[in-house]
């Protein structure tokens, strides 16, 4: 197999094992093809009655609109979850204000006016405390992560679980 023709599979795999997961369930297992986490496969579960505490790594379904903007520009295939680290949880206070999202008044992220292609980017604003049932999804390390500087607080009824690798190659 040839160093182009691995991410291609690779991405296959990503979509067969989401497309045979049962209706209304969440697969077992996800091979993360994206810049977010480091690219390998990983295994999910349900998260645990206490909920995800920061730097945990959540499986997520984007929302329509967040969906169909990924889709149209080509970040992510229609369908296809989000592999994210948690941030910030209920209580820790998150602000999105000149250019850096920030969590308990500690910056943690700039935020960026364009994507790679020079497109612009909305970032969120705003500057609340979490409710409880939310999470901040934001991977600080990774400056052109699509994350929550741009789509804000992410309920927990959107997680569909908690990813571990069981493999992983060189981060993104």
């Amino acid at each position: 197999m040839t160093r182009r023709t691995f991410p291609l599979l690779a991405g296959l795999a990503a979509v067969l094992l989401l497309v045979l997961a049962p209706p209304g369930r969440t697969p077992a297992l996800v091979w993360n093809a994206t810049a977010s986490a480091p690219i390998g496969l990983y295994r999910v579960r349900p998260l645990g009655d206490g909920g995800p505490a920061p730097g945990t790594l959540l499986l997520v379904r984007p929302d329509a609109a967040q969906a169909r903007l990924y889709a149209n520009r080509g970040y992510l295939p229609w369908g296809v979850p989000l592999l994210k680290p948690v941030a910030a949880v209920a209580g820790q206070q998150v602000c999105g204000r000149a250019g850096w999202m920030l969590v308990d008044g500690r910056p943690l992220a700039r935020v960026r006016e364009a994507d790679g292609q020079g497109r612009p980017l909305t970032a969120w604003h705003g500057c609340r405390r979490l409710f409880l049932g939310e999470v901040l999804l934001l991977n600080p390390d990774r400056a052109d992560a699509l994350d929550g500087r741009y789509f804000g607080p992410t309920p927990l009824t959107a997680v569909l679980g908690q990813a571990t690798p069981l493999w992983v190659g060189r981060d993104p």
